[in-house]
């Protein structure tokens, strides 16, 4: 048990944790940290390739007695997802994340955690930077902007890679081997804004949705947990039918690869209507507490005061078409596994709603582990935004990652997994986008596999890392490394 931060930055893994947490790394933000690991390769004398979408290659030569075995590609990303609770100050562009102690857990001080991939980059430079442990010839790339188009992967030349062995740092559960996972796109719809001026003798009302646990779009989708997008749908949806309103502005969501949580909208309406209005939304709350009260018991609808920033509304007609995206828009799962029992393999998440000057977007992430089932949430979408006049738009589409049977190095970590352990570890398929897919188009014959510590609810403020299984994970993979000499590449 660590019971400070001194004691756990002792250990090299979380000592280097530590230092990039420092360091400001959200998607798109991730140049500082970019120039942090070109400058950690070069004061080490290790080569090193920055290239122009900030991924950083440092490869480093084997050590004595390893130099016949297979060189191998060592890959994590650099960026996270930056979450915060309301009201939390917390400026992500250039403040550290505070980290914390809580029993034999890690966590942030209402941030996300950046475990999800920290733990990549940790590893990977505690492995560069010791002199003691024994590898093969090593090519680590840590890339950029995975959590929001998965850039820095689809931007990397495979040419800079000699190995064809790769070993992905992004899972989340320890004891369990990664195989296989879901290709993705994002959509956006569009929904230009026709405004009118706003009505006299109207108050204006903020109606928020909160206390949502949200989650990874891919990783908790299954858990049935409330969309803040689409709750606010059926909220604007439901009171249209009794009471009379205008609709001003509603923004929800952070990212698309995350389960909304939180979802603001402002309304005005008649002083006549406000009691009535008031009255609804305690409907909305009990049925929404009985519907989520096992999955989101905490969630709740409010209804504040509030003064309109612009004296303008949208168009009626803007409105009924910015309801029904909220409400015919494609969300959750969309199809199972029938190979894998309980693996999601289809879904799609409406993760981000914004209002502009001009437009409203709807953006969504669609993910499955089947290419034709991915086209077939798309065509939907499509059909949903054309049939609204609205705009259509895709973007980072990204490949799947099929499961290989005859993979070596699974064979490998399956081996000592049952050696170290006396157990075998769990083979596993993700709906999750893993760049393990992206760099299998790249690089023929590659051979992948992701492994990870224990985390949890990830990409919310919530997420947490389990500092034991972290450490047991890091001795796994050091004993996965030394195993490589001895096992037969050629069988």
């Amino acid at each position: 048990m660590y019971n400070s931060l001194e004691d756990l930055i002792q250990h090299p893994v979380f000592y280097f944790f530590s230092e990039i947490s420092k360091i400001p790394r959200g998607s798109g933000n991730e140049k500082a940290i970019s120039d942090y690991l070109a400058r950690f390769a070069k004061e080490r004398h290790l080569e090193v390739i920055q290239d122009a979408a900030l991924n950083v290659i440092i490869k480093k030569p084997a050590t004595n007695g390893y130099e016949d075995v297979p060189t191998l590609i060592i890959q994590g990303h650099m960026d996270m997802v930056c979450e915060k609770n309301q009201g939390t100050v917390h400026d992500f562009e250039k403040d550290p994340i505070q980290l914390r102690i809580v029993e034999d857990m890690l966590y942030a001080t209402d941030t996300t955690l950046g475990a999800d991939n920290g733990v990549a980059v940790a590893y990977a430079l505690a492995l560069l930077d010791s002199k003691e442990i024994p590898h093969p010839a090593l090519e680590v790339v840590i890339t950029t902007e995975e959590e929001t188009t998965m850039g820095g992967a689809l931007a990397v030349d495979p040419a800079n890679f000699a190995g064809k062995i790769l070993i992905n740092i992004d899972s989340e559960e320890d004891h369990k081997l990664l195989v296989s996972s879901a290709g993705g796109i994002k959509t956006t719809q569009v929904l230009p804004i026709v405004w009118d001026k706003a009505p006299m003798n109207t108050a204006a009302y903020s109606l928020s949705v909160k206390g949502l646990k949200g989650g990874h779009s891919g990783m908790s989708i299954h858990k049935g947990r409330g969309n803040s997008n689409k709750i606010m749908g059926r909220i604007l949806a439901g009171l249209a039918d009794d009471v009379p309103y205008f609709l001003q502005q509603m923004n929800g969501g952070a990212a698309t690869n995350a389960i909304p949580r939180e979802t603001d909208a402002v309304i005005l309406v008649s002083e006549d209507s406000i009691e009535k209005l008031e009255a609804k939304i305690d409907e909305w709350n009990n049925i929404l507490k009985n519907e989520l009260k096992t999955s989101d018991p905490e969630i709740h609808i409010s209804l504040k005061k509030a003064e309109p920033e612009v004296p303008r509304v949208f168009s009626e007609q803007t409105k009924q078409k910015a309801i029904a995206s909220l409400m015919l828009i494609p969300n959750g799962i969309q199809s199972m596994s029938m190979e894998i029992a309980g693996l999601v393999e289809s879904s799609t998440n409406l993760g981000v709603v914004t209002t502009t000057e001009t437009e409203l977007h709807f953006e969504s992430d669609a993910r499955s582990s089947v290419k034709s089932l991915k086209e077939d949430i798309v065509k939907r979408a499509r059909l949903v935004a054309e049939t609204l006049g609205c705009g259509f738009l895709t973007e980072n589409d990204y490949p799947e990652w099929p499961y290989n049977s005859d993979s070596k190095i699974r064979k490998v970590f399956e081996k000592v997994h049952r050696e170290k352990y006396a157990k075998e570890a769990e083979i596993i398929a993700v709906h999750a986008g893993i760049e393990c897919g992206i760099f299998i188009d790249k690089i023929a014959g590659l051979d992948a596999i992701s492994i990870g510590p224990d985390m949890y609810n990830v990409h919310t403020p919530n997420e947490h890392l389990s500092i034991p299984s972290t450490i047991n994970n890091w001795e796994y993979f050091l004993s996965v490394l030394k195993e490589m000499k001895s096992f037969d590449w050629e069988a």
